[in-house]
């Protein structure tokens, strides 16, 4: 039998729903920090199954010549093409007829916290995605790029090495990506975990200093602009230890692929209920330059 609501009540369950979205979508939830750490793209059409993108270098090299001169050295460009997959995120919510019709009966808004606990529940699955990635469905994650050169800390744990050793640490894993590449990349940004964050920005340098490991490290090196936490980082090295990351927060270094953000829609009646449905693509994290970033595990 099919499942109906008389004109009354479906527009106000129209009402609602129009309400229900605009609030859902509107809603934040801070404590996920994928988008807040890694730039989003939202160029791809939400069709598309794969995405690419092209690496460009340069051929040749320039020399001098003479007058007249017919032997000018030839220059050409080459490309490198790679590709992505792109998936569905998707979960759904619903309403029966009866709490439809108790609602406005009761003149009451209908609960928008199966609409809020719907989209959170994508919004944690696409952070997930593009910081641990997805190895099954081929995408990948911010802290798990098999590209990103692995940087080895010069002594052991922060929480009980000394100022300088944590010092030069920081600085061995911040110019990493100079030395690597003679200066052509270099990270703007670092990435700890809470515990380590926390001890270094109230830790003193020295026992005669009011200036924090941190505070020092900030002014005295010419290439990290900032440093923020993220949780993940407290098992995502090898052997699920303790990882710091330094990279160059910058969409022409790395993006998240979001082809369709966040969508609801309309609701469609299954036996005695309205289901709406919820859909997001992603295409993981790409790092276009990954020697402009690094890894350091053990601290």
């Amino acid at each position: 039998m099919e499942t109906k609501l008389d004109n009354a009540e479906s527009i106000f369950f129209s009402k609602e729903l129009e309400q229900i979205k605009n609030k859902s979508y509107d809603k934040k939830y801070q404590e996920l920090k994928a988008r807040v750490l890694i730039p989003v793209s939202t160029e791809l059409d939400p069709g598309a199954e794969f995405g690419t993108y092209k690496q460009y270098d340069m051929l040749g090299v320039a020399k001098i010549v003479e007058s007249y001169a017919k032997d000018f050295p030839r220059v050409d460009i080459k490309a490198k093409e790679f590709t992505f997959k792109i998936k569905s995120i998707g979960d759904s919510y619903g309403y029966s007829i009866q709490e439809i019709r108790a609602s406005r009966y009761a003149k009451k808004n209908l609960d928008q916290k199966r609409a809020n606990a719907a989209k959170k529940a994508i919004m944690q699955k696409e952070n997930k995605i593009a910081i641990m990635g997805d190895a099954d469905h081929g995408l990948g994650g911010f802290l798990t790029n098999a590209n990103i050169p692995l940087v080895a800390p010069i002594t052991g744990s922060w929480l009980t090495a000394t100022a300088d050793q944590i010092i030069a640490d920081l600085n061995k894993l911040a110019n990493n990506s100079i030395n690597l590449t003679g200066g052509i990349e270099s990270p703007n940004t670092l990435l700890l975990p809470i515990a380590e964050l926390t001890h270094i920005s109230s830790t003193p340098r020295s026992a005669t200093s009011d200036t924090t490991i941190l505070e020092f490290f900030l002014k005295s090196n010419l290439f990290i602009k900032s440093v923020d936490w993220l949780d993940e980082l407290k098992d995502a090295g090898v052997g699920a230890t303790k990882r710091a990351m330094a990279y160059r927060r910058d969409p022409d270094y790395l993006e998240l692929e979001i082809p369709q953000e966040f969508e609801q829609f309309p609701p469609h009646p299954e036996a005695m209920e309205f289901v709406i449905h919820c859909h997001e693509r992603i295409g993981g994290v790409n790092f276009y330059f990954p020697l402009a970033c690094g890894y350091m595990d053990g601290i």
